[in-house]
């Protein structure tokens, strides 16, 4: 048996002097407010992707107790932007409430309008309270929401009970 040597090359990560892989140090940034957060962000979109274009696609919005996350992606589901009130700097009890939604919203908006965004199928998950003000600042925003669809899982019937207690 031959082995053809054409099909067993490896791509390699890049490695410094050490032998070990590449680092990236994020710095912290100071007391910045909500806004130059989103500011911020919006700059890193304009510089990964100039030529995209896209139009069309999904927006999912995550509404948990603690946190809302929404995520912008293309009709093929590649992920262009995303925000969450939490990485926009709300901490504690004010991550899951409806403004902080609004924020997160707004930042994701404003990081697709670079792309040409202007159509969205909107799918909703969870039960938290922000997730219908999540929704609203989405139309209000001009975005012209296609379709409304409400994933959140429902349990049916549940795991097993106890069992009933011995005394």
């Amino acid at each position: 048996m031959v082995l053809d040597t054409r099909f067993c090359i490896q791509s390699l990560p890049l490695l410094d002097k050490n032998g070990m892989g590449k680092k990236r140090v994020a710095q912290k940034s100071g007391n910045a407010g909500v806004d130059d957060k989103i500011r911020e962000q919006v700059s890193r979109v304009e510089k990964k992707g100039k030529n995209k274009k896209v139009e069309e696609g999904f927006i999912y919005i995550n509404a948990t107790y603690n946190n809302i996350m929404i995520t912008a992606t293309d009709m093929y589901g590649n992920v262009i932007a995303w925000a969450s009130s939490g990485a926009l700097g709300f901490s504690g009890p004010k991550k899951s409430t409806p403004f902080a939604a609004s924020k997160a919203v707004t930042a994701v908006i404003e990081k697709v309008r670079r792309f040409g965004f202007s159509t969205a199928h909107v799918v909703a998950r969870g039960i938290g309270s922000g997730r219908d003000s999540a929704i609203r600042t989405l139309a209000a925003q001009g975005i012209n929401v296609v379709s409304l669809k409400d994933v959140t899982p429902v349990p049916h019937n549940g795991p097993k009970p106890k069992k009933k207690r011995r005394v």
